[in-house]
């Protein structure tokens, strides 16, 4: 799980492995494979860093 943070500064957590895209229109966009979209505060950049330290904490991809 990947904990992120709304707009408004409110905590949640994403399932990781959900993630389909994440794109900065200028807010960060979070798409899930579910079409769900979801707005956060976090910038794409720490977003892709949150979800390598996921997926290195599960150890189901390799990341480099």
């Amino acid at each position: 799980m990947i904990k992120v943070n709304r707009l408004d500064g409110t905590e949640f957590v994403i399932n990781g492995l959900l993630i389909e895209s994440v794109e900065s229109t200028p807010d960060t966009i979070v798409t899930l494979t579910t079409g769900k979209k979801l707005i956060v505060k976090q910038t794409v950049d720490e977003i892709i860093q949150l979800f390598e330290d996921f997926i290195r904490k599960t150890h189901t991809i390799q990341c480099e």
